[in-house]
């Protein structure tokens, strides 16, 4: 046999899981249940990580190759992407240039036999999570699964709050959104009436509304959301520092 077969039993020894705890008592909560993809065209490889994954409490797809892993891209569930570097028409290194493309997010863990340092970094540098080399055992590959998945459960929670304040932030008229953007740069009620060409009663009775609307009570909380949408970021206007 080539030695490519003889490899596989290597990987096939080295990966059988032999579990100390049920996977029940793991301590990355699987509620959430990510499914694992496995993108490599080494089918003997394939059937022990799958093995590993399954047993360990992880649902688990397997492609052979990144072609067919980008076809069923659009109907796969959210997950981790087990990818090889090496494979025939469109390399690991490739895919994870087509999904930047894409905007696609899902963590990336690297896993070769034929690695090197030049590769590991443009890997890590273009975002994968990590980079490890076959044969792999089976605590290092579970613990960067978890890593992983954990890094990306975070990151996700923090763009969906982002979002959510973006879209109350959106819900301002256009007259409102000019009064937040004054009185989070601290900018006094008669100040933004005489910005605005208004009165100082129509002013506060503005900045009443953009606190309902943007759910908060106190001023610390809207400057607060200020920041986190990227608004005093931004320099001011030239008419707002001449007002300063």
């Amino acid at each position: 046999m080539g030695a490519r077969s003889s490899n596989s039993r290597y990987y096939l020894a080295v990966l059988t899981p032999r579990l100390t705890r049920p996977p029940s008592e793991r301590e990355t909560p699987m509620a959430a249940a990510p499914v694992i993809h496995v993108v490599d065209d080494d089918a003997s490889f394939r059937t022990a990580i799958l093995r590993l994954l399954k047993i360990s409490g992880y649902e688990v797809a397997d492609y052979e190759s990144a072609s067919s892993f980008l076809r069923a891209l659009g109907n796969a569930k959210p997950g981790c992407i087990l990818l090889d570097v090496k494979m025939p028409d469109l390399g690991g290194l490739q895919l994870q240039d087509e999904l930047a493309k894409l905007s696609h997010s899902w963590p990336i863990i690297f896993m070769t036999g034929h690695g090197d340092i030049p590769m590991s970094v443009r890997a890590i540098k273009a975002g994968a999570e990590d980079f490890l080399s076959k044969p792999v055992s089976r605590e290092t590959l579970l613990e960067a699964i978890e890593r992983a998945l954990a890094r990306h459960a975070a990151m996700q929670h923090k763009q969906d709050q982002l979002d959510s304040l973006k879209s109350l932030v959106s819900t301002l008229t256009a007259r409102e959104a000019e009064v937040f953007a004054l009185m989070v740069r601290g900018r006094p009620n008669k100040q933004i009436a005489h910005l605005l060409g208004t009165s100082e009663r129509t002013v506060k009775a503005h900045r009443h509304v953009v606190m309902q609307k943007l759910q908060v009570q106190s001023f610390a909380e809207a400057v607060s959301i200020a920041e986190r949408v990227g608004l005093l970021v931004s320099s001011p206007s030239p008419d707002t520092k001449d007002a300063s």
